[in-house]
């Protein structure tokens, strides 16, 4: 056999074997936001017979335990275990990952879900972070964003597949199915990236306290501040998009995991469209993508009274909001200067920051009687407000080179 085509196919099983396990994390973060009515009627009764949109936002509490996870998790997590065998550490982030989801299946109260929420989340930024950096190694110099976005493909590609079938499982036989498949697809990977990761050396010479010095940049604040207030606007939306299409749009249930497929579709598609742009130029896909995401939000809003103009904008949301995501990785990776364990990992703390600030804000606005379409607008400000705090970062970036210079 040639060699190179060995280490080609190697490489490829390697690379499958992670996007398993971020596929499963596609599934187990959003899946919840399809099931959502469906988790408030059984685990909040009471409320749900007296105001479902109030139990609808009390139950958005269970996406922002999780984001919370993720944003404790990412960076204790990651700079942990950052000396460590990264092939090594990716196994025990797989597993840790199959039984906090198990837990999500047995518990039964409302509260200890919410608990389980939290703990399934707390391994999601670190197996990203860290999986991100075996790839773009993997992948070779001037393809970093790429390496980065297969690794978010299978997140993406959750959307397409994952979310509608657990969605419609879970509609069908109750919603702990969905996370019972959840559970076994990290199984999976685990058992895959045993088999099929090689030894890829960790950094024997890190310790937490200097992974933590990446906090004393401050580019990495207005990346991560452009990650969790920009991004933010497309979780506002996607946290309530079953009631969107049922409520405004007027359709029946069954119609909530087709919608899902599209934003799924969308987020694919995008998601590798943004590792070839952001490969050109890091700057202009952010600054673009950003201003393009308020508009389609404001759009969304707009016409999603209609089932086929919302199934449409649903697409393009998800689209380009994945555009967004690996330019936003590469971003923070691009100045993290030696701290890139961490600030891989902090990309997911960041958008997760967002899932869960989109998620209470949309809830919020929806609990005050603005309407289901409310959380929209509310995403397109959050959009708004992250392309000010990015034109902001690459203006203190170009004055501090400037006095540099001088």
């Amino acid at each position: 056999m040639n060699p190179s085509l060995d280490k080609r196919g190697a490489a490829k099983r390697a690379l499958l074997s992670l996007a398993i396990g971020s596929f499963g994390i596609g599934m187990t973060e959003f899946v919840v936001m399809g099931l959502l009515p469906d988790i408030a009627a059984d685990l909040l009764p009471t409320l749900w017979s007296s105001s479902p949109e109030d139990a609808l936002s009390q139950a958005g509490w269970l996406i922002s335990l999780y984001a919370l996870g993720v944003v404790v998790g990412a960076p204790t997590i990651a700079g942990f275990v950052a000396r460590f065998p990264r092939h090594r550490v990716m196994i025990g982030l797989a597993l840790a990952l199959t039984v906090f989801n198990a837990l999500t299946v047995v518990l039964l109260t409302f509260e200890l879900v919410g608990a389980s929420r939290f703990l399934a989340g707390l391994p999601h930024g670190a197996y990203f972070g860290i999986g991100a950096l075996v790839a773009a190694d993997v992948m070779g110099p001037g393809n970093r964003a790429k390496g980065v976005a297969f690794i978010l493909t299978g997140l993406t590609i959750a959307n397409v597949v994952g979310v509608p079938i657990g969605t419609f499982l879970g509609q069908q036989w109750g919603w702990r199915v969905a996370f019972g498949v959840v559970a076994g697809v990290f199984a999976l990977a685990t058992v895959c990236i045993g088999f099929f990761v090689p030894e890829h050396a960790g950094e024997p010479g890190r310790t937490m306290r200097a992974e933590l010095r990446v906090f004393r940049i401050a580019q990495v604040w207005f990346a991560l501040g452009v990650g969790a207030i920009g991004f933010g606007g497309f979780f506002a939306v996607y946290s309530y998009i079953a009631p969107v299409v049922t409520e405004v749009a007027g359709s029946p249930a069954w119609v909530v995991p087709i919608v899902l497929v599209l934003m799924g579709l969308g987020m694919t598609v995008g998601n590798l469209v943004g590792g070839h742009l952001a490969d050109i130029s890091v700057k202009r896909t952010l600054l673009l993508g950003l201003a393009v995401l308020a508009v389609v939000l404001v759009l969304l809003a707009l016409l999603s009274g209609w089932i086929v103009t919302l199934a449409i904008m649903v697409f393009v949301v998800g689209f380009v909001s994945s555009v967004l995501s690996p330019t936003i990785q590469t971003r923070l990776m691009d100045v993290a200067e030696d701290n890139q364990s961490i600030a891989a990992a902090l990309n997911h703390s960041a958008l997760n920051i967002g899932n869960s600030l989109g998620a209470f804000l949309g809830g919020a606005v929806i609990a005050i009687g603005w309407g289901f379409t409310a959380p929209a607008w509310t995403g397109a400000a959050l959009a708004v407000a992250g392309l000010l705090i990015a034109l902001l970062s690459y203006r203190v970036g170009a004055t501090r080179s400037a006095q540099t210079r001088s």
